[in-house]
């Protein structure tokens, strides 16, 4: 939300100076598929806030009507992706209740809101997404997306620029601290505090459950206690991780059917990398009947892998 306001000011100002703006906000609002956050309503609030922008209010279900290449994602879950009668909402019940783990879950939807998102602004004539990540998100993902499996998506998760997407990325806080904007929030812009969902108050508890307990979890509650007293770790993380060079991609590179991220040398799933060593396992088998990254093919139940008898 902080974000969003500082744009809408840089466009007031833009209009007062020159009369017109260099560009405009499309505001698009994910909603919860777990109904566990009030998304109609805060949406509401900011659209009487800011008035000049475009709003648009998707289900995460409609990723599966929006991807153009369908297939690829129906096809995460074998049993059900040639059964065509399945609405989206169908299709996307089905891959949740397909995933065994809290930090799956976490993951594969967090990977589907992301390319909602990308699809949505593609087809509105977006050329940029801003996200409103703060230092510290950026941080928390950084040690999360490699503990996950998936840190050779980093350079273009976390800096500036074109990104596989096809579309560019930026992240206007990337230099401020959550509790920066917690500060400002309260100080210079108290009529925000309404604007900003915050389910609890103070640092971030991760579920006293392991079973319940995501890395997302793990890695934002350790960085927002990391900020209070050593701030200049969290920054750190970031900057480093923004040297990171972005890969060379081509057209003929093939990407993962969930994240669609490229993936050199077609190198799917665990056996791709190395990271299973199971004697007389056939790799193919375990790529199941879609192309996936090995940090998604961590989060995705796979086909049972066939024993080559001798």
């Amino acid at each position: 939300m902080p974000g969003k306001h500082l744009a809408d000011l840089h466009l007031k100002t833009q209009k007062s100076k020159t009369g017109r703006t260099g560009f405009a906000i499309h505001a698009v609002l994910i909603q919860d598929p777990e109904q566990s956050i009030p998304t109609d309503e805060l949406l509401e609030k900011v659209r009487q806030n800011y008035p000049d922008h475009h709003y648009s209010s998707l289900p995460l279900h409609d990723v599966f009507r929006l991807i153009p290449d369908e297939a690829s994602l129906r096809a995460l879950v074998p049993e059900v992706a040639t059964k065509e009668d399945l609405t989206p909402q169908d299709h996307l019940a089905h891959l949740v209740n397909s995933l065994t783990s809290a930090t799956a879950r976490a993951d594969v939807l967090t990977t589907l809101r992301t390319r909602l998102i990308v699809e949505h602004a593609k087809l509105s004539g977006c050329e940029s997404i801003l996200w409103g990540d703060s230092t510290t998100r950026l941080a928390e993902k950084t040690l999360a997306e490699t503990a996950k499996g998936r840190g050779f998506s980093l350079p273009w998760q976390i800096a500036d620029g074109q990104t596989p997407f096809g579309i560019n990325f930026h992240y206007p806080l990337r230099d401020v601290l959550k509790k920066e904007l917690v500060s400002y929030i309260n100080m210079a812009e108290p009529s925000l505090a309404t604007l900003v969902y915050e389910p609890s108050s103070g640092a971030t508890q991760a579920s006293m459950s392991s079973k319940n307990t995501t890395i997302d979890d793990l890695m934002k509650q350790y960085f927002e206690s990391v900020e209070e007293n050593f701030p200049s770790i969290v920054s750190n993380v970031v900057r480093t991780t923004g040297k990171l060079d972005r890969p060379a991609t081509s057209t003929s590179d093939t990407y993962c059917s969930l994240c669609s991220m490229p993936v050199p040398g077609g190198r799917f799933g665990i056996h791709g990398w190395g990271g299973d060593q199971q004697d007389g396992v056939n790799a193919e088998s375990n790529e199941g009947t879609s192309n996936l990254c090995y940090g998604c093919t961590r989060s995705i139940p796979q086909v049972p892998a066939k024993v080559n008898g001798t």
